[in-house]
């Protein structure tokens, strides 16, 4: 096992399985700090997508609640042997006892640190996953097709299209225009949508399940700052065009090409999104 950049964990597989080949892409964004983190530890594979709380957090430098929430729910599914399932309940439990036993909420529960999670676990002939929030799980099969395995939900779609929207000058930010409507976004978690934050309602919105190994031939499992950029935010995500760039140049690819695209929209006017390059991590399973 190892931990690089205190964010990437892997060990290698000691047990029988199908040949299979792996592609990872962990990679900061704009933001001070890289709040994804990576899981591979044996044949358990996953990404985590921290989110820090909407007021001033108490905490040391280089240190946010989004990084802590996710670093902690993907320290729980490395350690516990348990059911996917399982994991991810203790996962949100010490996600709880990180934030003080949780005596936030109502109106206050942006306060709260969280995560969205997409793990699974590889077995002889079938696997089995766990998924909450916007990270997400997208199977491709031998025939060419393919299926999200999780539902692809656009909670920011709202916020995002005020933002197209909203005439304010260059360098003003999302956040400093539209604070209220992020912060009643927020409000909604594990109302509308999951995540991990530590709140019992949590589970609720947690994803799992088992599916058969026959005819497929890559699992993706991915945090949204691999999401092709979109201009409409309401707009569906173009998955049969993430496919087929996923075929010709793996996920580093696609990420080069969403990083390009942010790129040439500084001010995040033109692919409305919270910054300018987001946070990204990607594991791609070929079998």
């Amino acid at each position: 096992m190892y931990l690089s950049n205190e964010q990437r964990v892997r060990t290698r597989p000691y047990r029988s399985l199908p040949p299979y080949r792996v592609e990872t892409l962990l990679e900061q964004g704009s933001g001070p700090l890289n709040e994804d983190v990576l899981l591979i530890n044996d044949n358990l594979f996953g990404v985590f997508d921290g989110a820090t709380s909407i007021s001033h957090d108490d905490l040391p430098a280089g240190v946010t609640g989004g990084l802590i929430a996710a670093k902690t729910a993907a320290e729980t599914f490395r350690q516990q042997g348990d059911t996917l399932l399982g994991c991810a309940k203790e996962a949100n439990r010490r996600i709880n006892r990180a934030l003080g036993g949780n005596n936030i909420s109502g109106d206050q529960r942006y306060r709260l640190w969280s995560t969205s999670a997409a793990v699974i676990r590889l077995e002889d002939d079938h696997f089995d996953y766990c998924q909450t929030g916007d990270s997400l799980i997208l199977l491709i099969y031998k025939d060419g097709s393919y299926t999200n395995l999780t539902p692809d939900i656009n909670h920011d779609s709202e916020t995002l299209r005020l933002w197209k929207d909203t005439q304010v000058p260059d360098g003003i930010t999302i956040h400093e225009a539209l604070k209220e409507k992020i912060r009643n976004v927020r409000l909604e978690m594990n109302v509308t949508y999951g995540v991990l934050n530590g709140e019992p309602e949590a589970i609720e919105f947690i994803r799992h399940g088992r599916m058969d190994l026959n005819g497929i031939s890559s699992i993706l499992v991915f945090t949204d700052g691999l999401f092709l950029p979109r201009e409409d935010p309401e707009q569906e995500n173009d998955w049969s065009s993430f496919v087929d760039m996923y075929r010709q140049t793996g996920i580093k690819g696609i990420y080069e090409y969403v990083r390009t695209l942010h790129d040439q929209d500084p001010y995040c006017r033109k692919y409305p999104r919270f910054k300018r390059h987001d946070d990204a991590a990607a594991i791609a399973v070929t079998v």
